[in-house]
């Protein structure tokens, strides 16, 4: 594959200018893997923090990678903020959590080369948001497909493996995809979709899900489903996640591959048991076990006093629910709860699952 981009003066050729903005867990990984691989990809490779003290720890003493099979240290750029003589970007990876992800946006937006992209690495449905930003020509999707963690400034922790889903806002092929491609294998194995908000909403419904339920539950995703309730409170909030992407013609896709959410979605009669209730508890059984470690950002973000990103995800469900006429009851009880975490008028833990139950009629 040639990773180079032609350039709008001429035919000449270079290699691309890259700029990952955030600098957590998902953005570390992302700016560990690129400096530690792909250097011959690119032209350059900036990291962007506004914290400073992530920024000041990663430039002085690198990036720590640890976890699924991986462990080194590389360095790279990493700044606090963008000179104003900076070069242009020709891809401007965005990694911070879908509340920042705007601000995060604007805030780079001027270093954008004219025929660049913004790419969403976060979970919801962002792109769209930034395309009011960028422009719906300047931004693509990376659909993420592992997880990881920032045990402390400049320590990188995957919990596991995968790579990412890429595609268009627009739809169909664009070139840019295959230049990002040969990028971003760097961190993982890389699967291009003509339907990205196919493969977007089948990642919102397990994201409304798992990430939520985890942070309410305050545990690993391993040891919650184990949980019967967990795992029916999971599939409750698929199924209204599905009727919405329904209503809004949307044609969902598989997740990794396999995980099909249209299937996973509970006709009325499971909802009274049954061989089909209890293969979709077995395919969580396994979701759970071959992902036993991950843990919530969303709950590590109330830990540290930040925003939680649930209208992002079972808010977002809930809007567009109301907007197509389609009841959410658990994503809508789901999003209070997690609110009310934030404002420290409860604490996570298996208490929380119980009550959101309760909520909505299930206990």
């Amino acid at each position: 594959m040639d990773p180079q981009i032609t350039v709008p003066s001429g035919n000449e050729t270079r290699l691309p200018r890259v700029l990952v903005v955030g600098c957590g867990g998902i953005g570390g990984i992302v700016t560990a893997s690129l400096a530690h691989r792909a250097g011959a990809k690119m032209s350059e490779l900036v990291a962007l923090s506004t914290n400073g003290e992530i920024a000041a720890i990663t430039q002085r003493d690198g990036l720590s990678v640890q976890g699924a099979g991986e462990s080194f240290v590389t360095h790279a750029r990493v700044l606090s903020q963008l000179a104003q003589d900076e070069a242009p970007f020709d891809f401007v990876l965005l990694c911070t959590q879908p509340t920042q992800v705007e601000e995060a946006a604007q805030g780079v937006l001027a270093w954008l080369a004219p025929r660049g992209a913004m790419v969403c690495l976060q979970n919801g449905l962002c792109e769209q948001r930034i395309a009011r930003i960028a422009g719906a020509d300047r931004v693509l999707g990376a659909v993420v497909a592992w997880g990881a963690s920032m045990p402390s400034p400049g320590r990188y922790e995957r919990t596991s493996r995968g790579g990412f889903m890429l595609g268009s806002l627009q739809g169909g092929s664009d070139p840019r995809l295959r230049v990002l491609e040969g990028i971003l294998e760097a961190v993982g194995p890389i699967k291009i979709t003509e339907n990205l908000a196919g493969v977007r909403f089948s990642k919102l419904a397990i994201n409304s899900a798992i990430s939520t339920l985890g942070t309410l539950g305050g545990a690993t995703l391993g040891s919650l489903l184990r949980h019967t309730l967990v795992r029916r409170l999971a599939l409750e909030i698929m199924t209204e996640t599905v009727a919405v992407a329904r209503a809004e013609g949307v044609q969902l896709e598989k997740v990794a591959g396999t995980l099909n959410l249209d299937w996973m979605a509970l006709r009325d009669h499971e909802r009274r048991g049954g061989a089909g209730l209890m293969a979709k508890h077995a395919v969580l059984l396994a979701v759970g076990a071959k992902y036993r470690r991950m843990r919530s950002s969303m709950l590590a973000a109330i830990e540290r006093g930040r925003p939680p990103a649930v209208d992002f995800l079972n808010g977002e469900v809930v809007v567009r629910g109301e907007r197509c006429g389609v009841p959410t009851p658990v994503n809508k009880a789901a999003t209070a709860r997690v609110h009310a975490l934030a404002r420290r008028e409860a604490a996570p833990g298996y208490a929380q699952i119980e009550a959101l139950a309760r909520d909505v009629g299930l206990l």
